[in-house]
């Protein structure tokens, strides 16, 4: 199993970040994210806990499965299912206002399940493809949510 961690300050306001980042179709703005879609609704909000979401990536196809929903602050999910088959033990997004905006911090921790192989590949495979695809759709949220501010502030 392999922690995968990515980082990034955006600057805009916590709850626009978090509303942004928990709304899994936004993820297809990320050259290697094909689909995304809910497939079943949270209790208590649409991403909230009990929700499931369908990821189709470049890489394969995941459903997650929300565990944790602390707006504007959390939210943890796991990887019930995928192809091709793998662990998921961890998938966390922590938000925290600073003065520059909002630090979001993501948090994976998963392997593939082969023998021998399994953790080289994950190493140095797995890891790369998924913190280079968490990176992108950061940055796809940086986009949406700073070029509607710096709209709105030319207005």
């Amino acid at each position: 199993m392999e922690t995968m961690t990515v980082e990034r300050v955006i600057d805009a306001p916590i709850e626009d970040v978090f509303a942004w980042l928990t709304t899994t179709t936004n993820y297809t703005k990320s050259p290697l994210v094909v689909r995304c879609r809910l497939t079943r609704r949270g209790e208590s909000a649409p991403y909230g806990v009990g929700a499931v979401r369908s990821h189709l990536w470049l890489i394969g196809w995941f459903r997650e499965r929300i565990t944790l929903y602390d707006a504007p602050y959390a939210t943890e999910y796991v990887v019930d299912r995928s192809f091709p088959p793998s662990r998921h033990e961890l998938g966390r997004m922590t938000f925290a206002e600073t003065d520059a905006g909002t630090h979001v911090r993501w948090t994976t921790r998963a392997g593939l399940p082969i023998p021998l192989i399994g953790p080289a590949l994950t190493r140095h495979a797995v890891r790369p493809i998924l913190t280079r695809t968490f990176t992108n759709i950061l940055e796809a949220a940086e986009r949406d949510l700073t070029q509607h501010t710096d709209r709105s502030a030319q207005l």
